[in-house]
């Protein structure tokens, strides 16, 4: 919702379509690294938006980041129409895919991910006061501005690493919490590894499936199939909630 999708989106379909793919690091193209610099600029866009609408307020940033989403989704458009000979490359790379990635690609993501990670599991106990809502947690004694951002910017540098290498795939991060939540409860010190762990084994189940799902050695994009279940798992879950807030 900040934005930081679309941004990596619209770096690698700005990079593919005037053909800078060449190999920078081993097997590792410039599309990742263009991808990564779309992100973070997305971020920070959305980050000064916030702060001039009144600071980092849950529903400022989620504003925020919808209107930088959809001024990127109409650049990402307009990149389409003028390099129709990249079109299919854009869009394979957009629905996402773990297809031709290595180990160099997972050598560049690690430092994005791992920074994040530490931070969001040093923070568990700051994300459960969270959840109670921005009052009581100050009440606690929680800074929820300076916390809320610290722990916006580790989420996003870790969807900034996986998105620049794998490109955009879909529902993993919204699917896997819930279940997990169900598995271990809603304290994020036994929630957060447990969904990382998951999260890893929903993707490469997906990704398996989208290898062998066609014939003759054709392959869909991991992207389509995540989507394809979230879909369903999200009526399961607004039908099991009964209109209340799950996210």
């Amino acid at each position: 919702p900040l934005g930081v999708a679309a941004g990596a989106a619209f770096g690698a379909s700005l990079t593919l379509s005037l053909g800078f793919t060449g190999v920078i690091w081993g097997a590792l193209g410039l599309v990742p690294l263009m991808a990564l610099v779309g992100a973070v600029a997305a971020l920070i866009l959305v980050l000064a938006l916030g702060a001039m609408a009144g600071g980092v307020q849950h529903g400022t940033l989620i504003l925020a980041g919808v209107i930088v989403s959809a001024f990127l989704s109409s650049l990402i458009s307009l990149v389409k129409f003028l390099y129709a000979d990249s079109l299919s490359t854009i869009v394979f790379w957009i629905m996402g895919s773990l297809s031709a990635r290595g180990w160099s690609h997972v050598l560049f993501a690690l430092p994005y991910v791992l920074v994040g990670s530490v931070v969001l599991f040093f923070y568990a106990r700051e994300l459960n006061l969270l959840t109670l809502g921005d009052a009581p947690a100050q009440q606690l004694g929680l800074a929820v501005s300076r916390v809320r951002l610290l722990l916006l910017l580790a989420a996003s540098l870790i969807t900034a690493g996986a998105v620049a290498v794998s490109g955009i795939i879909g529902f993993v991060g919204l699917i896997v919490p819930h279940l997990a939540r169900l598995l271990v409860g809603p304290d994020h010190r036994r929630l957060l590894p447990v969904a990382a762990l998951a999260g890893a084994v929903l993707l490469i189940a997906a990704d398996t499936l989208a290898r062998v799902i066609l014939p003759y050695g054709q392959e869909l994009p991991v992207g389509i199939i995540t989507a394809l279940l979230g879909g369903p798992f999200f009526c399961y879950l607004l039908k099991a909630t009964r209109g209340q807030t799950i996210l």
